[in-house]
């Protein structure tokens, strides 16, 4: 009774726009004061239990390197290298936008940062280009979709944390399904461009020097996320201590090698990710709380109980996860999702014998969908606030990629070679 009567609390709360970790907290320590068997300081442990673990660290360390990139020079040389490689295309300008959240999200690891660092530098660009601004808005959402799961992406960190589950094989899980999400988005923007006649005029390739200068610029940017997965696979450090390396390696690149980092962008990038972090262990503390209720009352047995008794097919299950995920994105942020879901949905996966590797990065697409999604869509919201874009005009332009990416999530869950390739060859 006290659970339901929190949850509805908390629910009510989101709905008046409190925010969700305030609303979260706020329920839990309702189950905890009127509940007899606890006194008021385990709400407390709980919170601090919840962020103080070693493995979180990564999260500290992956934030910051991605508000480094904007700083050191690192992004600058990557669009560049994007810009070289796809000019000479149709809707160029928009598959740089695909490629850039490719090859960003194996350096920031947030989504968010990548879409507002790419909704202050490509949307206006494309603008000028000729793209509707609306239609440049929504594509740079919906690639930064692609950053989540290309590690080192902050949620796959989190899945694995919460989870139990390995950060460095979810890692590697996530480079062919990142590709694969690239590819189909570059496929549309192809289509899309043709459609519409965004840069479909004939212009003349880069040549090999071309080339070969912009790949040399960026190849140091682009060797860190290799570093980091082929360093955590041999053994040589762990996701946590991979962070640092990477906090250490983009500074070495802003200061050293690029030399384009002053000591004011230093504390500029510090003061950003402490603020971002902030607000993410916050969410992670909340989460904590609540995912420790819901063990306590048993409700991921009961849950999986329910679900098993409406099928033992693991591709219905996959649908009835992915009906339940993407309705639920409309409402609750994905952090929190990830946070406060894993504990339940981990248990299910043994009934129906889904890899949890496998399962995570079906989880994580599916949450993200959310992002681009009214009413709370987050990525949504920072994109249009940064480009001035009306909802509306963007709900119109991110209908036939809702549809694209469900296909995405759809053919991840039912062809587990897709994520599970990589793990089970270097895992």
């Amino acid at each position: 009774m006290y659970l339901i009567i929190a949850l509805l609390i908390i629910l009510i709360l989101m709905v008046m726009n409190i925010p969700v970790a305030l609303a979260i907290l706020i329920g839990s320590g309702f189950y905890f004061i009127v509940n007899d068997a606890f006194t008021n300081e385990v709400l407390t442990q709980r919170l601090i239990s919840g962020v103080e673990s070693f493995p979180l660290l990564a999260i500290v360390f992956f934030i910051t390197v991605g508000i480094l990139m904007n700083y050191t020079g690192i992004t600058t040389r990557v669009l560049r290298f994007a810009q070289v490689l796809t000019g000479h295309m149709k809707g160029s300008l928009g598959k740089v936008n695909i490629l850039l959240s490719t090859l960003m999200g194996g350096l920031s690891g947030s989504n968010v940062a990548d879409a507002s660092m790419q909704s202050k530098i490509l949307v206006p660009e494309m603008t000028k280009k000729g793209y509707d601004k609306g239609y440049s808005t929504v594509l740079t959402a919906t690639s930064s979709i692609i950053t989540p799961i290309i590690p080192p992406g902050i949620a796959l960190i989190l899945y694995g944390y919460v989870g139990n589950v390995s950060i460095g094989d979810l890692f590697l899980a996530g480079i062919i399904p990142g590709l694969l999400l690239c590819i189909m988005l570059l496929f549309y923007v192809h289509f899309t461009a043709s459609k519409r006649g965004f840069e479909t005029e004939v212009k003349e390739r880069a040549s090999f020097k071309e080339l070969l200068i912009a790949s040399k610029d960026a190849l140091l940017a682009i060797l860190l996320p290799v570093i980091i997965i082929g360093g955590i696979r041999i053994g040589m450090f762990s996701p946590t201590e991979a962070g640092a390396i990477a906090v250490l390696y983009a500074l070495v690149l802003g200061f050293v090698v690029y030399r384009e980092m002053s000591i004011k962008d230093l504390l500029d990038a510090f003061k950003e990710s402490v603020h971002t972090i902030a607000v993410v262990m916050i969410i992670i503390a909340a989460g904590s709380a609540i995912g420790w209720i819901f063990t306590l009352e048993q409700l991921p047995q009961s849950l999986t109980n329910v679900i098993t008794s409406l099928t033992e097919n693991p591709y219905v299950f996959f649908i009835l996860i992915l009906i339940f995920l993407l309705t639920l994105g409309m409402f609750i942020e994905g952090n929190v999702l990830l946070i406060i879901l894993t504990p339940i949905f981990i248990p299910m996966l043994d009934a129906y014998n889904i890899d949890p590797v496998h399962f995570g990065i079906f989880f994580i697409i599916t949450m993200s969908i959310g992002t681009i999604t009214p009413p709370i869509g987050t990525i949504m919201f920072v994109t249009t606030s940064i480009t001035k874009v009306k909802i509306e005009q963007f709900i119109k332009e991110v209908i036939p990629l809702w549809g694209l990416l469900v296909i995405a999530a759809l053919i991840i869950a039912f062809v587990p070679l897709v994520s599970m390739l990589l793990p089970n060859v270097f895992g």
